[in-house]
């Protein structure tokens, strides 16, 4: 199996290095072949790039990515091309990385931790479905200018082709038919031309998939609903832009966003995977981030790029059962829990996986 591993910044090296003793303990060193190169920060400090070219051909030249984090506070004031956290979406757009799944479900020992009442979160088990290479973080025009009057201005471009949107929507039925059969797709059609593309052709789309229940929303309204009701939906796909917030609100479904994995597709089923909860440079170097999210994106990696279910089957239990003995890092801690740093929580995913 050959993974890049691009830790990048903040507690992307904390997080990633247990999600790497996490792999080298289910499926040992003989069947990994990992390269490790510097992005983000940690790419300008070592060649002046956000996503240096040895780094591009090292990910352009692997089966997978095991992805940390990338971008630090003060990002914005650089030039884009220059910003550490761009190196993600450059990744993205370069690897053709369009399909995004983000799993929200609710591991048993963690109700308490949910903002929501246990009944309204027990069972959760939803997919957020984000289209990753294009919408408001490609489209150009983009940037900062100043008027003829003098005044600045600040220009983001909403932009979609039809065979994009096109080629999401039809993972999101087919990905569907794999679950419970319901695909719920969430836009602004009501005030964003863009967004009316998108509704036309999902509901075209739709009519091919007739053993899929569907249903559409606007993002506001989903929002809403999902906080109140998140059980009724199953597959819920959606645009760049409101993938990335809805998909960090539903987070707290399950109490922390520490919790939640991913895995970006292209159509040619190279991945990269990766926990949704960014740098976190406020705990970054403290050995108190939560490693569950890039443990479960490693899970995810062996499942969707390299076909072998069991073995991901075989670190959720191991994380099911760490949970179960009371094992808890800072963000999901309760009273009456053991509260463990990042490493230890890595060693005690590896302990119950040789159970």
């Amino acid at each position: 199996m050959k993974i890049a591993v691009l830790a990048g910044d903040g507690v992307g090296p904390e997080v990633t290095a247990q999600a790497v003793k996490v792999l080298r303990a289910t499926v040992g060193d003989a069947n990994l072949q990992l390269t490790e190169a510097p992005v983000g920060g940690a790419g300008v400090a070592a060649a002046g790039d956000p996503l240096p070219v040895a780094t591009m051909a090292i990910a352009k030249a692997a089966d997978a990515i095991l992805f940390g984090s990338a971008g630090m506070p003060g990002d914005e004031a650089l030039p884009y091309a220059q910003r550490p956290g761009a190196s993600l979406l450059r990744l993205r757009k370069e690897l053709d990385l369009f399909a995004n799944y983000r799993p929200v479900f609710m591991f048993p020992e963690l109700i308490g931790a949910s903002s929501l009442k246990p009944h309204l979160v027990e069972g959760l088990d939803l997919l957020i479905l984000r289209e990753l290479s294009s919408d408001i973080y490609f489209g150009e025009p983009r940037g900062v200018s100043t008027n003829a009057q003098g005044i600045r201005v600040g220009i983001n471009t909403m932009y979609y082709t039809e065979p994009e949107i096109e080629r999401i929507i039809h993972v999101a039925f087919k990905t569907a038919r794999q679950r419970r059969g319901k695909v719920c797709s969430v836009d602004k059609a009501n005030v964003l031309d863009t967004m009316q593309l998108w509704r036309e052709v999902a509901e075209r789309v739709s009519k091919q998939y007739p053993d899929v229940e569907y249903s559409n929303a606007l993002v506001d309204a989903f929002v809403m609903t999902m906080m109140r009701q998140p059980k009724q939906f199953d597959v819920v796909v959606t645009g760049n832009m409101f993938g990335d917030i809805v998909s960090d609100a539903a987070a707290m479904l399950t109490g922390s966003i520490g919790m939640l994995p991913s895995a970006s597709l292209s159509p040619d089923g190279r991945g990269l995977y990766e926990p949704v909860h960014g740098t976190a440079p406020d705990i970054a170097g403290k050995n108190i981030a939560n490693p569950l999210a890039s443990i479960l994106s490693a899970a995810m990696m062996l499942d969707y790029s390299f076909k072998q279910p069991e073995q991901s089957a075989r670190i959720k239990r191991a994380v099911a059962t760490v949970l179960a003995d009371g094992y808890r890092t800072a963000d999901i801690f309760e009273p009456g829990s053991r509260q463990v740093g990042t490493a230890e929580m890595g060693d005690a995913v590896v302990a119950a996986l040789k159970v």
